[in-house]
């Protein structure tokens, strides 16, 4: 057994081989280096600065807190039988205080707010989405679908305002 081994001299070493590159991420690295590449390519809030897609989300916030109140006003609703009087009141009082808080907190460009709105806009995805299956006409069906492309794109958009606004200032900035 001895002989078929292999001698070695002392002090001699075969050379290493090059050093390779590092082998491409995998899956959750390759995941982690996008985020971190997105995030470095953020660029934070001027102050008083408010992106685009926040100022949309205000005033759609703000166009539909004014038509919950006049539907308030002129007592509108559209489903008379099912809840009292009283409920139908003071659900469309809650609905509007709360679009009109929504509203003044995306103008100041509140990381809340934006959060908030996002969820009004998750609600209104899922139950358009709904919606469509128990479209009975051909109108309905398309009012369902626009409603649910904009909110979706608004949604979309403001992922992005969001990351911009919880940034914290940069150094020397």
């Amino acid at each position: 057994m001895a002989s078929k081994r292999k001698s070695r001299k002392r002090g001699t070493r075969a050379p290493r081989p090059a050093a390779q590159p590092a082998p491409p991420p995998r899956g959750y690295e390759r995941s982690r280096a996008k985020d971190d590449a997105a995030r470095a390519a953020l660029k934070p809030l001027r102050r008083g600065e408010r992106p685009g897609a926040v100022t949309v989300g205000a005033i759609a916030a703000g166009a539909l807190a004014l038509a919950n109140l006049i539907a308030l006003v002129f007592g509108y609703n559209p489903s008379e039988d099912t809840l009292s009087p009283g409920s139908r009141l003071s659900g469309g009082v809650v609905t509007t205080l709360l679009l009109v808080l929504i509203t003044y907190g995306m103008w100041r460009a509140r990381y809340w707010a934006v959060l908030g709105m996002q969820t009004l806009l998750g609600l209104t995805i899922v139950i358009c989405a709904l919606g469509m299956v128990q479209a009975v006409n051909w109108w309905a069906f398309i009012l369902v679908t626009i409603i649910l492309l904009a909110s979706g794109t608004l949604f979309w958009f403001l992922v992005k305002a969001m990351a911009r606004i919880q940034m914290p200032e940069r150094p020397g900035s």
